[in-house]
């Protein structure tokens, strides 16, 4: 078997039917399997997918084992020599796993192999390739400087507008789309399930990293990454920030994670301040609402930050539910 391709699906069963279906359109003369594994989703349904695609393996876990223990859960039964991590809230626009498999094989220093993400409006998906995060790069991370000089090093996504179709060295590949070889895989560990949900992709890439492999980003590769909505946002954000603060424990230490964190909550403070005043002062209802919306961003990360040991584990849209998204970017 040349390739597993893994899902971990959480009520995400249309955007996974729809990425199945692009995956067999465009794949060809690779010898792949398809693994899902469903991390206990309330909504249920995903026995039907044998009715359309009878080939896929489906595994269905009691428990919600985070997005991390259920791709690990899928690893441990996949067969394929090559192993592609996708997010089921995916579609395959052209012949992205070949091109991605093709250079895997062809750099022997490959630790993971990712491809030009596109959001639905298709325009670029700029967390494709990321940096690991530093102070600087997380606390000077406006998204319209960053599209204004894409080559900067604090983030260094000029890969993603270049017409070069070599494939270019990325720090960090987005867990939405990773391939890799299954020894690789193996030698550094898997995911690690400390991490519940986010930061995971960081930690595999700074492992693989340290282990002495590249990572490469191809863009002759496209697929749209839609990023559902399948945990509330404040949720989302709370997870984020408590797993960026772990992950830079884990690979800076506890005296750089202190001033990160301070830093963070300090930045939080002005962008929160900022974006209230805008709200109140913005012209346009549009205007209005997206300060509105920086303004809770905000509040939740610095509530985050200086109160870490508080909210709960479960998103609120499933209180009482021992399940909990597991899509990256839902």
């Amino acid at each position: 078997m040349d390739l597993s391709i893994i899902y971990v699906n959480w009520n995400s069963l249309n955007y996974l039917r729809e990425c199945i279906a692009s995956v067999y359109e465009y794949t060809r003369d690779i010898e792949f399997e398809i693994i899902v594994v469903d991390n206990a989703s309330p909504e249920g349904g995903v026995d039907d997918l044998k009715l359309e695609f009878p080939e896929v393996v489906i595994i269905k876990s009691p428990v919600n084992l985070g997005f991390a223990g259920a791709n690990n859960v899928g690893f441990k039964h996949a067969q394929g020599k090559c192993i592609l991590f996708l997010n089921p809230d995916m579609k395959v626009l052209n012949p992205a796993i070949n091109i991605m498999y093709r250079n895997l094989q062809l750099l022997p220093d490959a630790g993971i192999v990712g491809c030009k993400m596109y959001h639905g409006d298709l325009t670029v998906q700029t967390n494709s390739i990321m940096k690991f995060p530093g102070i600087l790069n997380q606390v000077l991370q406006f998204e319209a400087v960053r599209l204004r000089w894409p080559s900067f090093p604090l983030w260094n996504i000029g890969p993603l507008f270049s017409n070069d179709t070599r494939p270019a060295k990325s720090e960090v590949i987005t867990g939405a789309c990773m391939m890799m070889r299954r020894e690789v895989f193996e030698k550094v560990g898997m995911f690690n399930e400390e991490y519940f949900m986010y930061a995971e992709d960081f930690d595999l890439c700074w492992k693989i990293t340290k282990a002495g492999y590249t990572n490469y980003f191809v863009g002759e590769g496209h697929i749209i990454h839609y990023g559902g909505g399948s945990s509330p946002r404040e949720w989302q954000t709370i997870m984020k920030t408590k797993a960026d603060v772990r992950l830079v424990v884990n690979f800076r230490g506890r005296f750089y994670a202190a001033f990160f964190r301070a830093a963070l909550a300090m930045n939080a403070a002005v962008r929160l301040t900022i974006a209230t005043l805008l709200s109140k002062i913005g012209r346009g209802v549009k205007g209005k609402q997206s300060s509105q919306l920086t303004a809770l961003k905000y509040r939740a990360i610095l509530k985050t930050l200086l109160f870490p040991s508080g909210g709960s584990h479960q998103p609120p849209s499933v209180q009482g539910n021992s399940t909990l998204p597991s899509a990256k970017n839902a």
